[in-house]
């Protein structure tokens, strides 16, 4: 899943995408790269993020995504909080939820999901984007985790979501310590994929990387991404939402080529 970051302030790449045309030409190269899926979003979850209204929302990601349509048939997935947004996108092209708040920003959010009938992922996340980094607090992260991402499936489904239509996201950075709960997290991600539905992994260029070697600038955590990802592949996570595609397909593929390799017979190993 590649990231299209149709924001000002986003934590990864500051605004060098907000422009509807550089929005474009990004989403375009990150197909050309491999990318699966894109995932568009207008509004930064960052720590310490200010909410921006619905429609500043949909106006900056309905002519991304009906233009990104008429040219393209990759699946589409939104990054919002809010039904509204969900149901502008949806109707512009998009296929896919992305939701941080995993259906609870709205009282219609549930409702919202089971009517569009689109994928929708639930992602964990400890209090809201502008104080989620205020001291996160868990007993046991991975149980916590796990119990609240299976709720949120129950609730959607008795909300009418269909069942191979729901994502779960165990949210790494959102209200979480760099390494105390990120790490726990990434080395059990078994645990969320037990859960019995695709895994939406989202490590790309996090803080946690940088907390462990000192680099300060996101765009210089790609070596850490590239390891989380393979760690999430190798758990069994469905995708993974990487800013780097060409490097992240890349690593993917010679995982599976060396997998592939341990499980022949000696002698039968491609050349």
């Amino acid at each position: 899943m590649g990231i299209v970051n149709a924001t000002p302030d986003s934590f990864s790449d500051g605004g060098r995408f907000l422009a509807p045309q550089a929005a474009l030409a990004h989403a375009r190269k990150l197909i050309a790269d491999g990318a699966d899926i894109l995932d568009v979003g207008a509004e930064s979850t960052r720590p310490g993020a200010d909410p921006v209204p619905a429609e500043v929302e949909i106006g900056r990601l309905v002519p991304l995504i009906a233009a990104l349509r008429a040219e393209s048939a990759i699946p589409i997935s939104v990054d919002t909080m809010k039904p509204e947004v969900a149901r502008a996108a949806v109707a512009a092209g998009a296929t896919m939820w992305n939701d941080v708040a995993a259906l609870r920003f709205a009282p219609d959010a549930l409702a919202t999901a089971a009517e569009l009938g689109c994928d929708v992922v639930l992602m964990h996340m400890q209090g809201e984007p502008r104080t989620m980094q205020a001291e996160p607090h868990y007993v046991d992260v991975v149980a916590e985790v796990c119990a609240f991402l299976a709720e949120r499936a129950e609730a959607s489904l008795a909300a009418g979501v269909a069942r191979e239509r729901i994502w779960l996201d165990p949210g790494i950075g959102f209200g979480k310590h760099m390494t105390r709960h990120n790490l726990p997290l990434l080395a059990h991600l078994d645990r969320v994929v037990a859960l019995g539905f695709p895994v939406l992994l989202g490590a790309s260029r996090k803080a946690f990387i940088g907390a462990l070697d000192g680099k300060a600038k996101a765009d210089e955590r790609l070596g850490g991404s590239i390891a989380a990802a393979l760690a999430g592949a190798s758990a069994g996570v469905a995708a993974v939402r990487v800013h780097d595609v060409r490097e992240t397909v890349q690593a993917l593929a010679v995982q599976a080529a060396i997998a592939q390799a341990a499980a022949a017979q000696p002698g039968d190993a491609p050349a």
